[in-house]
């Protein structure tokens, strides 16, 4: 397994670290962002800490290539904001479109090079979905008629068994949300896309905790790891 650090978006205000990890042998692709939104930073713990377990070898992918951008929007983490304008509503909307904004040219211009079969994008929102079906929190999310929805439902399913307390357990969404990474990387890509969100008033190590398990869960359900 080797494991390599590079610079997106370098040279420009928007640089930042991403990881490539190459497996013993040959296989899918897969891409992990996170911190597209400044201020979800669990999700980007959790991204940060598959890097650096695959990088000191805690962690090893068997097959394939895994591509982690562990914090994209630098500037809205600096800021511990959301960001502005919402970084999740610039990707490109349809396969000959473009991103608007600079940061999200340079990640989908990496996923295009890559080609990845799935692309996980980590994030946090408010609420319980268990409590309310209108809210984001401790939720998979993909797009109506993807070929990942079994796949979350058994992520799920596994997930919730782990799970003591019912109203944390996770549920499954079915939404495109045009110009987010997850929808451009389903509509361009063809990538088995998914968002991962936990809830923000879970406690910190709780959501990092949840966000490393769902991670692992898909890279053993994409034969990686």
């Amino acid at each position: 397994m080797l494991v390599t650090k590079h610079i997106l978006a370098a040279p420009s205000p928007y640089a930042t670290p991403y990881y490539i990890v190459r497996g013993t042998n040959p296989g899918p692709v897969m891409m992990i962002t996170s911190g597209v939104h400044g201020n979800e930073t669990a999700s980007m713990a959790a991204a940060q800490k598959l890097a650096d377990d695959c990088a000191s070898g805690r962690h090893v992918i068997h097959r394939g290539t895994l591509i982690i951008v562990p914090r994209v929007n630098q500037q809205a983490y600096v800021k511990k904001i959301r960001g502005k304008p919402d970084l999740n509503r610039t990707f490109p909307r349809r396969r000959a479109g473009r991103a608007k904004h600079p940061l999200a040219a340079a990640v989908f211009k990496l996923a295009r090079e890559y080609q990845p079969d799935w692309w996980l994008d980590l994030h946090e929102a408010n609420g319980l979905s268990q409590l309310s079906p209108r809210v984001l929190g401790q939720t998979l999310i993909t797009n109506p008629g993807s070929s990942s929805v079994p796949i979350c439902r058994r992520v799920i399913e596994r997930m919730n068994r782990s799970i003591p307390l019912g109203k944390h357990h996770f549920n499954l969404k079915r939404h495109e949300l045009p110009g987010s990474a997850r929808t451009a990387a389903s509509r361009v890509l063809q990538a088995k896309s998914v968002t991962v969100e936990t809830c923000w008033s879970l406690k910190r190590a709780v959501r990092i905790k949840y966000q490393t398990e769902i991670v692992h869960h898909f890279l053993r359900e994409a034969g990686m790891a």
